[in-house]
């Protein structure tokens, strides 16, 4: 709960109360979609390219809102729907709050109630394994954590304003295209400690080349406060320009000060700065292990002791193992895919005991001019790897075949790609689905 008073939400976002009693307490969050108001939110109208959403504030009033905060235009019938409400319900009661622009009115929010909190925050980025390293990290020292896909300047202020006053910590995923964004986010939550867990080949239809990704990300070591920690990889030396003096920086990684020592089942110890972690995890993806690196350097950047059994629950489609009848598993993780993803994915599909690996694969989009010759490298990587069987999904995953030789069967859609599996798999088979999310590749298990 936002356990503010009207007026000072109203002042949190540099916006005007123009209706309710300004002492009356906060709502329970903030949302943008009418559809899922409920009683006790702050519906945010949004202006959008083709609907505002400023015009449903009088239907989220009449679903019990706590109030709305939209733009001059809908002041009128947004008050005219709390003058209008009958008796003591809802409506009759809810704020109106009116900002020249809605969603810098809601980051401003945010960032006061980030405030108001006092917490530590910590903010993830990176090309690949941002979001399961966000998981891991909440996991290891019980914080409260951005929900899937609330890490852009919309999905972050609404993460932010879900933490409740009992939050230890906010860890926060920051996800960009270009350049700015990463420092948007970063004036939003003002973090603490920042991490970045690679850097890689990704959004170079905007941005061009690899070096410009690296300076995008580093907006986050660029724009934390002095005294502040940031997490970087200890084999990345696009990042070593924009380290500080002034920071607190922690490598993690072969040859960092947090690295993987051992792995003996379940059982896993790290070297943190000459002191030892033990912890015991679900999971031994070669990835997720570097995460784990980066996790733990974090929660020590923050000054939490870790150890002992790890539950992380990771956000959907990044993963998760599915059994099918027959004795077939898949592994299901078509949430993205880009070069270095592909290749962490399909190393752990080859590590793993199968009578067959298949690979279904669909394109991995924003990738420049260069998109055909990344395609090719990862099907000659498919072969290394020994996948037996390659399913590209769609025309533009063709390009892993030039570089793939073994047997192949093109699906147009994830539909036909589902019809495939259905046909071609058999006991023992551990199949890999995975491509970027404009394919919905997920649609392979629906």
């Amino acid at each position: 709960m936002i356990d503010l008073s009207a007026a000072r939400i109203a002042e949190a976002a540099r916006a005007e109360l123009v209706a309710g009693a300004p002492e009356r307490s906060g709502p329970e969050r903030a949302v943008i979609d009418s559809r899922e108001v409920g009683p006790g939110d702050l519906f945010v109208g949004l202006p959008g390219a083709s609907i505002d959403g400023g015009e449903f504030a009088a239907r989220a009033l009449e679903a019990g809102a706590w109030g709305v905060l939209v733009d001059p235009t809908h002041r009128g019938p947004a008050i005219a729907a709390v003058e209008g409400a009958v008796g003591d319900s809802a409506c009759a009661t809810a704020a109106v709050i009116v900002a020249q622009e809605p969603l810098l009115a809601l980051q401003q929010l945010a960032r006061g109630w980030r405030r108001e909190l006092g917490r530590p925050v910590v903010g993830v980025t990176g090309s690949t394994g941002k979001t399961s390293t966000k998981d891991i990290l909440a996991a290891l020292i019980g914080a409260h954590a951005s929900r899937e896909n609330y890490n852009t300047e919309i999905g972050l202020p609404l993460a932010i304003l879900e933490a409740g006053r009992g939050a230890e910590a906010l860890v926060l995923e920051m996800a960009m295209r270009g350049e700015g964004q990463i420092a948007e986010l970063a004036g939003i939550a003002e973090p603490d400690v920042g991490v970045i867990v690679n850097v890689g080949p990704v959004h170079l239809e905007l941005l061009g080349t690899v070096e410009r990704v690296a300076a995008a990300k580093a907006e986050l070591i660029r724009d934390l406060r002095p005294g502040a920690a940031c997490v970087v990889p200890a084999s990345e030396p696009l990042l070593a320009r924009y380290l500080r003096d002034d920071l607190d920086t922690w490598t993690f990684g072969p040859g960092g000060q947090v690295q993987l020592l051992s792995m003996d089942g379940p059982r896993a110890e790290f070297e943190a700065r000459g002191s030892t972690v033990r912890l015991e995890l679900s999971y031994s993806e070669p990835h997720n292990l570097l995460n784990t690196c980066a996790a733990v350097a974090a929660a020590r950047a923050l000054g939490v002791p870790v150890g002992g059994h790890v539950d992380v629950r990771f956000s959907s489609l990044r993963g998760e193992v599915v059994e099918l009848p027959g004795g077939v598993t898949v592994v299901n993780d078509c949430y993205n895919a880009n070069p270095m993803s592909m290749r962490a994915a399909l190393d752990h599909l080859s590590a793993a005991p199968a009578e067959r690996r298949i690979a279904i694969l669909g394109t991995m989009a924003e990738l420049g001019p260069d998109s055909e010759a990344y395609h090719r490298e990862i099907g000659a990587h498919a072969a290394r790897a020994g996948v037996d069987v390659l399913v590209p999904v769609g025309a533009p995953a063709l390009a892993y075949l030039e570089g793939f030789d073994g047997e192949v069967h093109a699906a147009g859609s994830p539909e036909e790609a589902a019809a495939l599996l259905e046909e071609l798999g058999r006991p023992g088979d551990r199949v890999l689905v995975k491509g970027s999310r404009s394919v919905g590749l997920e649609r392979v298990l629906s």
